[in-house]
């Protein structure tokens, strides 16, 4: 009888012990390799990933270039919009003349840089626009912008015509680059962002004569 209950309180501790380890196991840390994988989901890296990609950086850089622009009959054209023809007829109506010169290796502008690249120049009374469109049938993009007529304004209401002081006072951050006397030729030079993209007035007799705005090609 004694050997029975022996036996029978082996098997109910082996039980018991068994139990206990199982319940360890359900209710204990995890493997290393999923804590690992755990951990990787919710490194600082992948936040601060994530807030970039959620950032205005792209958003802030064509604000920018918005100010390298002209309004004209509630359209806004600014440096690196772009604009095939249909689009450029919508906006400006159609052109006076229309050039289009698509560079090559022997066509005597020597810019290899642009080898492939096609520019049209868009003229209309007052206004220059030339584009630009890289090979492959991308879209064109304006680099260029020339005014002389004051019914092209720029994004700050300044036009051919307006005096150096009216320009100053809308483009602060600007400065002449020669030594500005009055009655003298200067330009007044506006660069919001760098050197590539700028907004240049020439002055002639205290006044804005002409307005170009562009952007430097590679």
């Amino acid at each position: 009888m004694k050997s029975i209950n022996k036996a029978t309180a082996v098997i109910l501790l082996s039980i018991l012990l068994t139990m206990a380890l199982t319940g360890c196991q359900s209710n204990g840390a995890k493997s290393p390799e999923a804590a690992q994988s755990s951990a990787e989901k919710n490194t600082p890296d992948e936040q601060s990933t994530e807030a970039i990609k959620e950032g205005s950086m792209e958003k802030e850089g064509n604000v920018v270039l918005k100010e390298l622009a002209f309004v004209y009959n509630e359209h806004t054209i600014a440096i690196s919009d772009t604009a095939n023809e249909d689009q450029m007829e919508q906006m400006l109506g159609k052109p006076d003349n229309l050039k289009s010169h698509t560079y090559s290796a022997d066509d005597g502008t020597n810019m290899d840089t642009l080898i492939g690249f096609t520019e049209k120049v868009y003229t209309y009374p007052g206004l220059e626009i030339k584009t630009i469109s890289i090979p492959e049938g991308k879209q064109d993009s304006i680099f260029h912008i020339e005014i002389t007529d004051p019914k092209y304004a720029t994004v700050r209401n300044i036009k051919a015509g307006d005096s150096l002081d009216t320009l100053k006072n809308a483009y602060p951050e600007g400065k002449l680059l020669g030594d500005g006397a009055p009655n003298e030729e200067d330009d007044f030079r506006y660069e919001p962002s760098n050197y590539v993209d700028v907004m240049s007035f020439h002055i002639k007799d205290a006044k804005v004569e002409s307005i170009q705005i562009y952007s430097l090609l590679d």
